[in-house]
């Protein structure tokens, strides 16, 4: 399974041309060019995938116009910038969140605090409406499946109305995800194509480039990170969002719980699979899941909230952040008697 996730990411791509900055070249390095850092098991597998075969669709994701897109944004945070590639890398990121994520993310907090602020009301008018259909069925002769029925159609029913009546449907919240995970995909995607061979404005490689772009003790972008720094600390910081989701969930229901598993197993996995593509695709999943931990911090903050002009609600907590830690001591450093 990892081999072939580790296949796609690493399958080579045809020469890309971008818009307006001169004809194709090749990728493949010439004279004293540095050969690919890539693992000869990767090179050996990908060369054996037509276009026709199982990498078709990858070949189509990774020269789609969303992808061509995220390319540009990033060789101009590069040329405007004057950085080197990783800090180019750490620009683009902390400016993607920061622009998209994060307000889409106080908006997706602005839906949950209104739904949150309707269940008092939502419990009321279903005890209500409970008895309504109890005196109704026992006055028209009902079955108890048609006095259910007609219970959870009309609750369903006045409970919509409420979201409509208050603008905020809890759909609505799930925006951020419909938005986060493509532009997370497309610039992985635009990386690797980096990584593999994509064409610079001047004519030289960005593979060529990102070899000697990297710092401390990954300096060439193209290559794994052999000290696993990089994808443990990845696992580590997705680990630590799902705990603090966890932390400030009271009485998780069934669903909510085998959620948060699934969501911890493939934080784990994402180790391994880091540690099987080029540095600067790990770069940029480590700056975009640690500005995902700062985001979910944030917007913990009462001032931050209130600036962002969140519902407060009954859940709320004035110290958010000494709450939380007094929780994370007593999961996990406090000893289980």
């Amino acid at each position: 399974m990892l081999c072939r996730l580790s296949v796609r990411w690493l399958q080579p791509r045809p020469a890309l041309q971008l818009r307006g900055l001169g004809p194709p070249v090749a990728s493949a390095p010439t004279g004293g060019a540095k050969p690919s850092a890539l693992p000869l098991w990767a090179v050996a597998s990908v060369s054996a995938v037509g276009p026709s075969g199982a990498g078709g669709w990858y070949e189509s994701l990774a020269t789609s116009a969303p992808v061509q897109g995220a390319e540009d944004v990033l060789l101009f945070a590069h040329t405007a910038s004057g950085l080197p590639w990783w800090g180019s890398i750490l620009l683009t990121t902390v400016a993607l969140r920061g622009a998209v994520t994060l307000p889409l993310a106080a908006y997706q907090h602005y839906i949950l605090a209104k739904v949150e602020n309707l269940q008092p009301e939502i419990k009321n008018i279903a005890r209500h409406l409970n008895q309504e259909v109890a005196v109704r069925a026992n006055q028209l002769g009902w079955s108890k499946r048609a006095a259910r029925l007609t219970y959870l159609k009309t609750v369903r029913r006045l409970v919509s109305e409420l979201y409509v009546r208050d603008n905020c449907h809890p759909f609505k919240a799930t925006v951020l995800v419909w938005i986060q995970l493509p532009m997370w995909i497309f610039m992985s995607v635009a990386l690797r194509n980096f990584s593999t061979g994509a064409t610079h404005s001047e004519g030289f490689s960005v593979q060529e480039q990102l070899a000697t772009g990297g710092v401390l003790w990954f300096p060439d972008l193209t290559a794994l990170d052999s000290t696993w720094i990089l994808p443990v600390s990845i696992g580590v910081i997705n680990l630590l969002i799902v705990e603090i989701f966890a932390l400030q969930k009271i009485g998780m229901s069934r669903f909510q719980t085998y959620i948060t598993y699934f969501v911890r197993a493939v934080s784990v996995l994402m180790i391994p699979i880091a540690a099987t593509v080029p540095s600067s695709l790990v770069l940029y999943w480590l700056c975009s899941s640690f500005m995902g931990l700062a985001q979910n911090l944030l917007l913990r903050s009462p001032r931050f909230r209130q600036l962002c002009r969140i519902p407060l609600t009954k859940s709320d907590s004035d110290t958010p952040y000494k709450d939380l830690f007094a929780a994370f001591y007593a999961k996990f450093i406090t000893p289980r008697k």
